[in-house]
């Protein structure tokens, strides 16, 4: 009989496989950077194809005004498919070539969603990092260019041209009036909100735009009348498109997130049965026929 008191035996065979050269930590590093880099490569070559073909949220345009809403919902559906196809090769990647585990078949295939989840976590970093690079270096060339288009002192940017059919006229003025253009800007941004602008403020707008180009009251007023509410119309859509884009955004990431969970298992689970997908194509055993 049995003595419960005493322990019993450990189960032989329990613990990290041991594998030439693999690591016997509970986390495998060095195929989750190896996932990773996969992820984040795989990433910016997809999103390079679409800025090639011209499916960017970016416009040309100096300002904001021509945003497209359907440019955005393509382009966060891109992202969905990039996020995808990139996330699921990287977990696919590091619960392939991990270490295996012998122990509870659920519990492998937790660790190898893990190692995925890992994967996705550091390709976010890793892309979050590439793009602050990418970025950082376009707006210092964009400074040191001569050609590049430079709002007036105290002008926000994308009011540039707004402000300029504001300020429209066939007079040759003595001098430009960048203090006149960013008052005119800061009273329109208060127009760019959910309210209107206030009455007394586009009084005094009308007035300043008849006293700068020297058209009518009537004349200058309805100006700023068309104007303002194109303004208004293109920080509506601009705001649209913002929101659309975050939420396919933060959707891709979460989406990436399942895509390499489950990539993650189904590697380990090609591991552990030696599956292995063909690494050679052959034209001769694709045409034979039957």
């Amino acid at each position: 009989m049995t003595d419960l008191a005493t322990p019993s035996p450990a189960v032989p065979g329990e613990g990290p496989v041991p594998i030439p050269g693999g690591p016997l930590s509970y986390i495998h590093w060095g195929p989750v950077f190896a996932g990773a880099v996969a992820a984040a490569a795989t990433w910016l070559v997809l999103m390079t194809f679409a800025a090639a073909i011209g499916m960017i949220t970016a416009s040309p345009s100096p300002t904001w005004r021509d945003t497209s809403v359907w440019l955005v919902l393509l382009s966060g559906l891109w992202l969905l498919v990039t996020a995808l196809a990139s996330f699921a090769l990287g977990g696919y990647l590091a619960g392939r070539v991990r270490s295996t585990w012998s122990t509870n078949p659920d519990e492998v295939e937790f660790r190898d969603g893990a190692h995925g989840l890992l994967v996705w976590a550091l390709a976010i970093v890793l892309g979050a990092f590439l793009t602050w690079a990418t970025a950082t270096a376009i707006s210092a060339i964009g400074a040191g260019s001569t050609t590049v288009m430079r709002p007036a002192n105290g002008e926000p940017a994308f009011l540039s041209y707004e402000l300029d059919r504001l300020f429209r006229t066939d007079r040759q003025p003595a001098q430009a009036d960048p203090e006149a253009r960013s008052e005119a800007a800061r009273i329109m941004m208060t127009g760019m909100g959910r309210r209107d602008m206030a009455a007394e403020d586009r009084a005094y707008l009308a007035r300043l735009v008849a006293a700068r180009t020297g058209l009518a009251p009537a004349d200058a007023e309805r100006r700023v009348n068309e104007v303002v509410a194109q303004a208004r119309q293109a920080a509506r859509r601009a705001r649209v498109t913002s929101v659309l884009l975050g939420f396919m955004t933060a959707a891709s990431l979460a989406a990436g997130a399942a895509a390499a969970w489950f990539a993650a298992g189904a590697g380990g689970r090609h591991r552990d049965g030696a599956i292995a997908p063909p690494l050679r194509w052959s034209w001769r055993r694709t045409t034979a026929l039957p």
